[in-house]
């Protein structure tokens, strides 16, 4: 019985996302994979049992390294929300417009229609995300700087304003120059003042 441990899994995870960002989500091979990381298929799959699996692994990882600190610095006892939100959105944003997770973003739309990919990136990535935000807001409400709602759903509204100045161009390959520091700091606070005259107090 072969025994996993956490170090032969991060690797896998180190392997796999340079695989993945040279050779795309559909040229890329489990078996390409395992002989850079110096075993087999196997092995491999005794960690993954897909490579869809591996892919949506290997993006989370990425996501949490950036996001998951900040996350858990937000604050709901702040009396400015405003002030609570903005670093947390300022590097969300960052992240979603990286080269990598452009990159992730465009296989998973690629491969969404042929594969469980895009229902397991969504339920293991932005799903969780929202429902952190949620839990975040619902804690905020306590302390009367939210109002009362759904909470889940007003955390789907705050990321759509989060993404809605850049995302999108960059996704569909416009022409933009990587935005500088202050203009995400501008977008974000506009983000945010939308997003609280909706559901401020």
């Amino acid at each position: 019985m072969r025994v996993r441990t956490e170090s032969k899994r991060s690797d896998i995870l180190d392997t796999a996302a340079s695989v993945f960002l040279e050779q795309g989500f559909e040229r890329a091979s489990m078996s390409e994979i395992a002989a850079r990381v110096g075993g087999s298929k196997a092995t491999l799959y005794g960690y993954f049992r897909s490579k869809e699996e591996l892919f949506v692994a290997v993006a989370i990882a990425e996501a949490a390294k950036e996001l998951v600190p900040a996350l858990e610095e937000l604050d709901a006892t702040s009396p400015d929300l405003r002030d609570a939100l903005l670093p947390v959105a300022e590097k969300l944003i960052a992240f979603l417009l990286s080269p990598d997770s452009i990159a992730a973003h465009r296989m998973v739309m690629s491969e969404a229609g042929r594969s469980d990919i895009g229902r397991q990136f969504y339920a293991n990535g932005r799903q969780r995300g929202l429902e952190h935000f949620a839990a975040f807001l619902e804690r905020a409400s306590m302390n009367g700087t939210i109002r009362r709602c759904d909470f889940y759903i007003a955390a789907t509204h705050l990321v759509a304003l989060i993404e809605s100045e850049w995302v999108p161009p960059v996704l569909f390959g416009v022409a933009r120059p990587a935005p500088s520091r202050l203009e995400i700091r501008q977008s974000m606070a506009r983000a945010l003042e939308v997003f609280l005259a909706a559901y401020g107090t």
